[in-house]
């Protein structure tokens, strides 16, 4: 149950355990149709405290499998890739750092394609290459943030026969 919450409060554009618990309170009946929830939705460490015992390489390659089954992209359909840091996620009391994620979007479709971790000792640029070996993009316009203008990420765009729109700043 709380997987399934969790999931759709995040495909629904939840960011972080309170939202993720509000969207359960919010969307109850909604929820109830899939899952039992017999004890109504918990609160959000509750949330926070199962979702952190999930294996998240094996929850990733399964969403990423659930979300193409469920969402094909068309020809020429745009997906943006953006970094955030999920709001909610540091937990001082545990010790844990914020998570980052970056993610692909399917803007027509209005859909997670795929995420990745990004890894605390690391940035966006590191996760892209595993993000973008995730994506079936042919034929789709890829759009990047600046963090992503590296000749080595338009390189494996184009192999992936898709085209990319990358941010420039001053500095590049």
């Amino acid at each position: 149950d709380i997987i399934f919450l969790a999931v759709s409060a995040v495909v629904s554009g939840c960011q972080g355990w309170e939202e993720i618990e509000d969207f359960g309170h919010d969307r109850l009946d909604w929820l109830r149709k899939y899952v039992l929830l017999e004890q109504g939705i918990p609160r959000h460490d509750t949330i926070a405290r199962v979702m952190s015992r999930i294996d998240m390489t094996q929850f990733q390659d399964s969403f990423s499998s659930w979300m193409k089954a469920c969402s094909k992209l068309t020809q020429g359909g745009v997906v943006a890739i953006d970094g955030k840091r999920l709001k909610g996620s540091f937990n001082q009391s545990d010790r844990r750092d914020a998570l980052y994620m970056i993610s692909a979007f399917a803007c027509e479709n209005g859909v997670v394609l795929a995420q990745c971790p990004v890894d605390k000792k690391s940035n966006e640029i590191k996760a892209l290459p595993e993000l973008l070996e995730l994506l079936e993009i042919k034929g789709c316009l890829v759009t990047i943030d600046a963090m992503g203008c590296q000749k080595s990420i338009a390189k494996k765009i184009v192999g992936k026969e898709a085209d990319y729109l990358l941010a420039v700043k001053a500095n590049h």
